[in-house]
């Protein structure tokens, strides 16, 4: 039995071999191939439950077991899984651009939109049916001949440079080793140097210790290791790493930027856009281009003074304590943490003492019980991995979602964090109610020795962050497979709940659950926690910018035809607007920038300062009304989590907080009122 084609409720992750790939996705590509056939029959009539019941029965099942694929792609990379997995992505892109792109298809569903039976669909179908029409038109299912053909194998094409350029940047960070001397490695902390004489151990290293660009080895030395010229190095590593100064011309992501900017522009213009840009904001919150523009710099104009106070304080302190006179980028995590244990009283080192796995999970599920009156319980399932542990939610006994926790980072799961979803809920056309399930997904440094492992506040905020959007996807109510949990919502507002349980990581009241020192088990003191609440907004100026940096690069990158020729030049002219803090001329980010290359993240990155607005102003209710207010808990999860995407995102805002969102709380927040 292949297990891709097993109708078991849960995927069989750790069954799943490379040579099971083709056989499965052939299989069920013929399948929805046969089922969209029926589907665009003359003689099929044009009815929301046939449809339902015969083409999104065999592309939902067709898509989760692609998902599994590309969810293994990921997190347990092989060179065979790899092959497997290229070998197949070109049909599968193929397909479901076809599948979009399908006339007779988006005939259906507009003879469905325009019959008078329409009005009495469901809010959460009629929200559906008007995404699917407005997306088939995105898809170019109204073009013709070879503006038709040409479109499709912009889509393949794509897909096939996106996933290059995924692969380098694994490539690039997982062949990335230097093992530094005992010297090197004064200031570092015991438990990073101990998880790097570990990694060295690994290869046969008698002594040394083992750094690596992965952001549990790599960031450690960064802030708080003393010798400059290790630093100097990781830093200029991590920076060109898959580009054309890392000296690996296999994984320079160079000439694949260039030409995805080309082929996303053209794809513009065939739709009759103006640009990439205008095209991606179509099924957004945000109108426009230039609105998004004017929302940047207006953030810009208002964080640059913070920003400007925070860099001059940093030259200073590292002129006056640590002899640094000419402070270079590779110096700012150190000085920085360094004036933070002067300013404050405290290491981020310190404090990552009272955050142990095990205390902060049982603390951020018993904040989500109470909140959603749901029950968290670790159950049995198959796993890629055996640190991956794997949760039910029920409520009052009843089945609400599952979910897969995967915290710790290792070489071939991709860098970063994120939640995706394993299937939706969903009232089957069988008559079956499907429960969502999702992955969660973290790059935390694993336990060493027979301790828990250790997260800084920075990675507990991380991991509330990927439940909000995981508690989005699976605490949702409605049953429409288009627009139940995550599924629908606008892009620009799908980090609203993500951000928002991150306010969570700020509470006195929750950080006494959260906490309990490694050694001794106490809570985490107030004295402490003073400390970090002063510093919470630490740079905040400076760390705005950086985002702002990034989210009008790729904004201005999709809206300015013809930028793939000058993508260097362009960055260039963004840091110049935006940056206080000069980057050196080798730094390459944006051939490691997976969110906007890789991921969904194409002229949207200003999503993240966009939903944290939204976020800051839902949060602020929280703030008046009590932190585990079970009133205010449930009128968020009734007008935010539970409707999904069946309906405008700021309708959903306007229901909770009663009013339009507004910036004051997102200042304030920032500590920039």
């Amino acid at each position: 039995m292949n297990p891709l084609l097993s109708t078991a409720a849960l995927p069989a992750f750790a069954q799943i071999r490379p040579e099971h790939i083709q056989p499965a996705i052939e299989a069920l590509l013929e399948e929805s191939r046969a089922a969209l056939a029926e589907a665009t029959d003359p003689a099929t009539p044009a009815d929301y439950d046939y449809l339902s019941a015969t083409l999104g029965v065999a592309t939902e099942r067709f898509g989760a077991a692609w998902g599994s694929v590309g969810h293994l792609n990921a997190v347990a990379n092989t060179p065979e899984l790899r092959e497997a997995y290229n070998a197949m992505l070109p049909p599968v892109t193929e397909f479901f651009t076809a599948l979009g792109a399908d006339e007779k298809l988006y005939a259906k569903y507009k003879a469905i939109a325009s019959a008078p039976s329409a009005a009495s669909l469901s809010p959460a179908r009629q929200q559906a049916l008007k995404n699917w029409l407005r997306d088939f038109v995105l898809s170019g299912a109204e073009l013709q001949g070879e503006a038709k053909e040409r479109f499709a194998a912009i889509q393949e094409r794509a897909a096939e440079l996106g996933q290059q350029f995924s692969e380098h940047v694994l490539d690039a960070t997982d062949g990335f080793a230097y093992y530094a001397s005992e010297a090197e490695m004064s200031g570092v902390p015991d438990d990073a140097k101990q998880a790097a004489r570990s990694a060295a151990q690994a290869d046969g290293k008698d002594e040394g210790y083992k750094l690596t660009l992965h952001f549990p080895s790599y960031l450690p030395v960064m802030q708080y290791g003393e010798d400059r010229a290790l630093r100097e190095r990781l830093y200029t590593a991590y920076v060109t790493r898959a580009s054309d100064l890392a000296g690996k011309p296999e994984q320079d992501n160079t000439a694949i930027i260039e030409e995805l900017l080309k082929l996303r522009q053209e794809e513009a213009a065939i739709l009759g856009f103006a640009n990439y840009a205008e095209a991606s904001l179509v099924p957004k919150m945000a109108d426009s281009p230039a609105q998004v523009l004017e929302f940047l710099r207006d953030l810009n104009r208002r964080a640059r003074p913070f920003a400007e106070k925070d860099l001059a304080e940093l030259r200073e302190f590292a002129a006056k304590e640590l002899g640094l006179s000419d402070l270079q980028v590779w110096d700012n995590a150190y000085a920085s943490e360094k004036l933070k244990e002067a300013r404050y009283a405290f290491s981020d080192q310190a404090v990552r003492q009272y955050f142990t796995v095990p205390r902060v999970l049982a603390g951020l599920f018993d904040i989500i019980e109470r909140l959603f009156n749901v029950k968290i319980s670790e159950q049995a399932a198959e796993v890629w991995h055996e640190s991956v542990k794997f949760y039910r939610l029920e409520r009052g006994g009843k089945l609400v979602g599952q979910f897969y926790l995967d915290l710790y980072a290792r070489p071939g799961k991709r860098p970063g964090a994120w939640m995706d979803e394993v299937r939706s809920r969903w009232a089957r056309p069988e008559g079956a109610q499907q429960t969502p399930v999702a992955q969660l997904v973290c790059n935390f440094s694993s336990p060493v020795g027979d301790k828990p492992a250790l997260l800084s506040h920075d990675d507990v905020t991380t991991l509330f962050h990927e439940f909000g959007h995981g508690l989005h996807h699976l605490l949702t109510q409605v049953d429409e497979l288009g627009v139940s949990g995550i599924s629908g919502v606008e892009w620009d507002a799908v980090e609203l709940p993500s951000q928002f349980m991150e306010n969570f990581c700020w509470e006195w009241e929750v950080l006494q659950q959260l906490t309990a020192h490694v050694d001794s088990g106490e809570a985490l003191p107030r004295e402490l926690f003073d400390k970090m609440t002063a510093a919470k907004n630490f740079q905040s100026g400076l760390q705005t910018l950086r985002q702002i940096e990034f989210a009008l690069f790729d904004m201005r990158l999709h809206a300015e035809p013809g930028s793939e020729a000058a993508v260097q030049a362009l960055l260039d002219e963004v840091r110049a607007e935006v940056a206080v803090i000069p980057s050196p001329v080798f730094n390459r980010s944006q051939h490691s920038f997976s969110h906007i290359f890789a991921g969904g993240y194409s002229a949207g990155y200003y999503s993240y300062k966009w939903a944290e607005l939204l976020s800051a102003d839902a949060w602020s209710a929280f703030e008046v009304e009590g932190v585990f207010n079970a009133a205010t808990g449930q009128r968020y999860l009734q007008n935010v989590l539970e409707v999904g995407g069946s309906r405008p995102a700021i309708e959903s805002f306007k229901a909770f907080r009663g009013r339009e969102p507004q910036i004051d709380a997102l200042l304030r927040h920032q500590g920039m009122s």
